[in-house]
């Protein structure tokens, strides 16, 4: 049967201020993205969303990102390779503090925002998050852009990789995500969306912005917590797929 992750990014809020559904996400996903307090996030609700996660079974993972809480850390930002892997590391180390605390440990890394575009191409941005890893712990998975030199220099480093796709956004015909600011880029329709999931997991590939087939083979599947109506979306893509003959489950 085949099988895929479901991951969200959650914890994206600090102080008063809270984006994501927490409580009601986790009762959806597979693998949580927990925001580090870069581009959201703060201790208390990383120890909030942890302490659901373990609950749940919900396996966490540390998203890692630029030092941008004004932009949620989708600007673009020039960080030179040793403060960006220090940083990287940090932020996976405040984050197993809590995970531990809650009887689970930090089972993955995701970068966030630009990061996460960012390390597709940029050789050196994307070796100085690998250094940032293998500084907090040599065995933890990472996610990312199937064929994205981030995976390609973590897999060269030793650590696993697992490759991931998104629902709810636009490829390009290359496989890579269409950029925020693009017309079309993030898809808000729930039935495509549900259709989009379907197809990734069973036939690993999506229809890109122009109408062509892309592969995009991929192991986890992104939901994004920040999209309005995110759990009953959520919920409708996990039925779907179980409809379907997928299995959901984590990935570790």
């Amino acid at each position: 049967m085949t099988s895929i992750d479901l991951n969200a990014d959650l914890g994206e809020g600090f102080g008063r201020w809270r984006l994501t559904d927490d409580e009601g996400l986790l009762s959806v996903v597979t693998s949580a993205n927990v925001a580090c307090g870069f581009h959201a996030g703060d201790a208390v609700t990383m120890r909030r969303v942890c302490t659901l996660a373990a609950e749940r079974g919900v396996r966490i993972g540390a998203q890692v990102s630029y030092r941008d809480l004004a932009g949620f850390g989708r600007r673009a930002m020039n960080v030179p390779p040793a403060e960006l892997a220090a940083e990287v590391a940090y932020q996976i180390g405040a984050l197993e503090v809590f995970a531990r605390a809650a009887g689970a440990r930090v089972a993955y890394v995701k970068p966030h925002g630009a990061l996460y575009n960012r390390v597709v191409h940029d050789e050196e941005q994307a070796g100085a998050v690998v250094e940032g890893v293998r500084l907090a712990d040599v065995t933890l998975p990472v996610l990312g852009l199937p064929g994205s030199r981030f995976l390609k220099l973590a897999e060269r480093a030793g650590l696993p990789v697992v490759t991931e796709a998104f629902a709810d956004r636009a490829y390009t015909d290359e496989g890579t995500l269409v950029p925020r600011g693009q017309d079309g880029a993030v898809i808000t329709d729930t039935d495509e969306v549900v259709e989009r999931s379907v197809g990734l997991a069973r036939d690993g590939a999506v229809t890109s912005l122009t109408g062509e087939r892309v592969l995009v083979r991929a192991r986890s599947l992104c939901l994004h917590g920040d999209t309005p109506g995110a759990v009953e979306l959520a919920r409708k893509v996990r039925g779907e797929l179980e409809s379907s003959g997928v299995r959901v489950e984590a990935f570790v």
